[in-house]
């Protein structure tokens, strides 16, 4: 098993920044994708961002330029830096982990582990 630990949610005025982390414990030799999603209240989870042990990366095109996912394999922790947050980035984000992959999947389906998730407030 895998347990997903989120941190560094928050308040923030729009146009700021956040760095939500994520550590992986158990057995982190699963996480080859690492991930993040979010969930607006009333609407369905989406996908944010997601990397691969080896660096490869895709974003949703809504965050494209605004928000960075980076990994330390070493410490087992993927790392979303948020910058120019708007309001419609309000959401509880969840951090997700997906066994051996080639793909680096936008489905929430396709992962295998979840954390409890970290609220995300951006007030105009």
């Amino acid at each position: 098993q895998v347990q997903l630990v989120e941190s560094g949610g928050g308040l923030v005025q729009a146009g700021g920044s956040l760095r939500l982390s994520c550590t992986a414990s158990g057995r982190t030799y699963s996480t080859n994708v690492m991930g993040w999603f979010r969930q607006a209240p009333g609407k369905e989870r989406e996908f944010v961002a997601a990397i691969s042990w080896n660096g490869a990366f895709d974003n949703a095109d809504s965050v494209k330029g605004r928000f960075t996912i980076s990994r330390d394999n070493a410490k087992n922790t993927v790392y979303l830096q948020m910058n120019s947050l708007k309001p419609e980035d309000t959401a509880v984000y969840y951090c997700a982990a997906r066994r051996l992959s080639i793909s680096i999947p936008r489905q929430g389906s396709e992962y295998n582990y979840w954390g409890q998730g970290t609220q995300v407030t951006v007030s105009s």
